[in-house]
């Protein structure tokens, strides 16, 4: 039985700061782009020493809510950009022991309505910048030194590419983390299986193709197909769909 009576844990101050500043950026007090007064100022106005407001901004930096313009001593209000965000719940997911099959299954959730959206909502900006991804693929013959990690990388940047054409930002952070987690898992695949590369390449293009022409029931079912086409590769690669996805990271994925 847990003591009623254990001592309780006291936050530092430079959290308690970072909590309220993080409260006011969040509702809308603070908007993006807006400057924070000095260091000094804000130490006056809130009541704390200015070494704790410098430790509370260099948490909120750290977290992208907070950045300083070049040339400036003043902190601006910021958004986290795709990356930060994605990075924190990439650590979540692995210290959580989420599985190679897990991500993967989330994957075949949220990929095929990203491709449905894109079709429906496609816009000129955004298609052409998904066709100059599926153009950037190497040609499934070249093997030159990094290949497979070019065409790892080509295959996650076709669902960022895709995302961007659903126009859906939910969405678009959702399935971040996962490109992230199975950056390797794409690496091993591509290099230990011959033709990998093509029926990547071959999807792609049905997937752009349904695209173009709004045709959202190929665009969803082709992209169920690719994404479930994967769990086979990655199987004759011989990853261990079941082996939490830590296992399969390579110092260079988790960078």
């Amino acid at each position: 039985m847990s003591d009623p009576f254990a001592r309780l844990k006291i936050e530092p101050a430079y959290r308690k700061i970072a909590a309220v500043l993080i409260e006011r950026i969040t509702s809308g007090a603070l908007k993006t782009g807006e400057r924070l007064p000095a260091e000094t100022e804000l130490a006056g106005r809130l009541g704390v020493h200015r070494s704790t407001i410098r430790e509370a901004l260099r948490e909120l930096e750290s977290a992208g809510l907070l950045r300083r313009e070049r040339g400036s001593k003043l902190m601006m209000v910021s958004r986290p950009d795709r990356d930060t965000v994605a990075s924190g719940v990439t650590r979540a997911l692995t210290l959580h022991e989420a599985t190679v099959a897990e991500v993967w299954e989330a994957l075949t959730v949220i990929e095929p309505m990203v491709a449905e959206f894109a079709a429906r909502r496609r816009s000129a900006e955004a298609l052409a910048a998904l066709v100059a991804v599926v153009e950037s693929a190497a040609p499934v013959g070249t093997m030159r030194e990094g290949a497979a990690d070019l065409a790892a990388a080509q295959a996650a940047e076709f669902f960022r590419a895709l995302a961007a054409v659903a126009g859906n930002r939910v969405l678009s952070m959702s399935h971040e983390p996962l490109l992230q987690l199975m950056a390797s898992s794409l690496r091993k695949l591509v290099a230990a299986v011959p033709q990998a590369r093509s029926r990547i390449a071959a999807a792609q293009r049905r997937i752009l193709e349904a695209v173009e022409c709004g045709d959202a029931v190929a665009a969803r079912d082709w992209c169920g197909k690719h994404v479930r086409d994967y769990r086979r590769g990655f199987e004759v690669a011989g990853i261990n769909l079941s082996l939490p996805i830590s296992s399969v990271i390579t110092p260079k994925a988790a960078q």
